[in-house]
């Protein structure tokens, strides 16, 4: 699961949205610098990650890539699963995506010195929102590839895995309700919730 996921799992869940998104960032399991929601955000993206890790649907998605790619296949997939969301948002949510990602924006901007306090760069809300919304189309899923393969030092592999993303989105699309019921099951599990009516404010 990308950004796009994890907030839309912690909306659900009325769990924290900083939260969800720190925990590609933040190294170590000690989380004592962070409030205890975020912390408890953190943790769940952790917990969620290695769930999707073990589901059969991904488990199976994995296995379509070439072998020499597969060890690239999760970060493609978690993109994918993305693009596969925004695509049928309405499906999924009953606020617009705009909203939701202008919402999800603020909420991370509010959150500023936790991602500091990461090491990581100080979210700006409008960018944000506007990198949630670009996963719904094919140039925006071409530059997140190329950004995170611009972070590794051998991107070469991963843009060559990359070029499975569409029909890797294709086929997700139509089990990833499935996927996001199983994720929500670890979340309720993990942090005591019942997942919210699409749209439901966060507490």
């Amino acid at each position: 699961m990308n950004f796009l996921a994890h907030l839309w799992l912690a909306d659900r869940t009325r769990t924290s949205l900083a939260g969800s998104i720190l925990g590609d960032g933040v190294r170590g399991s000690d989380l004592r610098a962070y409030a205890p929601r975020t912390a408890e955000g953190i943790r769940l993206h952790r917990r969620v990650d290695a769930a999707t890790d073990r589901h059969p649907i991904i488990a199976a998605a994995r296995h379509a890539f070439p072998p020499g790619q597969r060890r690239f296949a999760g970060i493609v997939l978690d993109l994918a699963a993305d693009h596969a969301l925004a695509r049928r948002w309405p499906d999924h949510h009953e606020q617009s995506l705009a909203a939701f990602a202008q919402r999800c924006g603020q909420a991370l901007a509010t959150a500023a010195d936790d991602f500091q306090r990461a090491g990581l760069r100080r979210p700006d809300a409008g960018a944000f929102a506007g990198l949630l919304q670009s996963y719904a189309q094919t140039d925006g899923m071409e530059r997140a590839l190329r950004r995170v393969a611009s972070r590794l030092r051998t991107p070469q592999p991963l843009l060559d895995a990359g070029l499975h993303w569409p029909a890797a989105s294709d086929a997700l699309q139509p089990q990833l309700g499935e996927l996001l019921d199983a994720l929500l099951a670890v979340m309720r599990a993990d942090a005591g919730t019942q997942a919210m009516p699409p749209g439901a404010p966060l507490a």
